[in-house]
């Protein structure tokens, strides 16, 4: 018998003509200060789009740190790798720049700088979310 619980996540997905020209914005509005910046593949850097993001968070004093190179069927490692970075360098925030592989492992980079223990008992239902980063 499964227990009675609610699951808020707020998450905001922003699209659209030069949205990325407006990261540096949104991150300060909603309280980050130091921001891992979370990508896949090289096509966000050779597209320039990641520059645009980037020149967006330094307009705004948003201080960044970078993990690309995620996959399709994001790997766990790649989600250690963030979560030891992240509490390394003391970021306050994750912006995912892609698609949907990106997105699911800056979900759970934010669960893992957040809440102790492996992050994947939680994808296994044997942790319960406590919280996360924005």
């Amino acid at each position: 018998m499964a227990s009675n619980f609610t699951y808020y996540t707020p998450t905001e997905v922003v699209f659209g003509k030069n949205a990325e020209r407006e990261a540096g914005r949104l991150v300060k509005h909603h309280g980050g200060t130091k921001v891992l910046l979370h990508y896949g593949s090289d096509s966000a850097k050779r597209s320039g789009l990641l520059d645009r993001v980037e020149s967006s968070l330094k307009a705004e004093g948003i201080e960044y740190v970078e993990l690309g190179g995620v996959v399709p069927n994001p790997r766990l490692s790649k989600v250690h790798e963030g979560i030891e970075l992240g509490k390394k360098e003391g970021v306050d925030f994750i912006l995912a720049v892609g698609g949907g592989s990106v997105i699911d492992s800056a979900k759970a980079i934010a669960y893992g700088l957040y809440n102790e223990g492996e992050v994947w008992d939680f994808y296994e239902g044997g942790r319960m979310l406590q919280g996360t980063l924005p």
